[in-house]
């Protein structure tokens, strides 16, 4: 069965954006270190999840850093990997490479993990992430902890109703200041 991870930037105080959206504390040098770590997280994938939400400007943003004079790092990845859109406004899909999943969550992510093929993984966003930890659907969190708190904001554990025990698979640091903690879903 394949795996669904998550690869999410997050506060020291749990938050990934801030009340009204705030993303001013992430850390976006990111050192050499961190990205051959990301290279070796996302190297198995090959389909990645994203809400709605985020896709609208997630798929855009990485179609520009590809086209860009200098490519950005990773913006190959994101933009060939084939990316499934969890929505129910949309009716057809607007990206290249891109289908649209309109049905039952847990129903549409358990078929997808019965698929033949590599990892998957999902960045976000908030909503969607907080409802696939609330299903226990995600396998890996690989949380990436920036070196910031802001005290109020969205978490991904919002929609979670009953206790979650996780084990830690690692934990390491960066030259960036950014901690990754990884937990496998038990």
């Amino acid at each position: 069965m394949r795996k669904l991870k998550l690869q999410v930037q997050i506060t020291i105080d749990g938050f990934i954006s801030g009340p009204n959206g705030e993303m001013d504390w992430l850390t976006f040098n990111w050192s050499p270190d961190l990205n051959e770590y990301v290279t070796q997280l996302t190297d198995p994938v090959d389909t990645i999840l994203l809400g709605r939400n985020l896709a609208e400007g997630f798929i855009p943003h990485w179609t520009n850093a590809l086209t860009n004079a200098e490519p950005e790092p990773g913006a190959d990845k994101m933009v060939n990997t084939p990316k499934v859109v969890f929505t129910k406004t949309l009716e057809k899909s607007v990206w290249e490479n891109t289908v649209l999943a309109k049905g039952d969550l847990v129903k549409e992510i358990n078929a997808l993990k019965q698929k033949p093929g590599g990892d998957m993984i999902v960045y976000g966003g908030g909503k969607f992430v907080s409802s696939l930890i609330k299903e226990k659907l995600i396998d890996e969190l690989h949380l990436f902890i920036n070196p910031a708190v802001i005290g109020n904001g969205m978490t991904i554990f919002a929609s979670v109703t009953e206790k979650q025990n996780y084990q830690l698979l690692n934990v390491k640091s960066f030259d960036c200041g950014i901690v990754v903690l990884t937990y496998k879903t038990i």
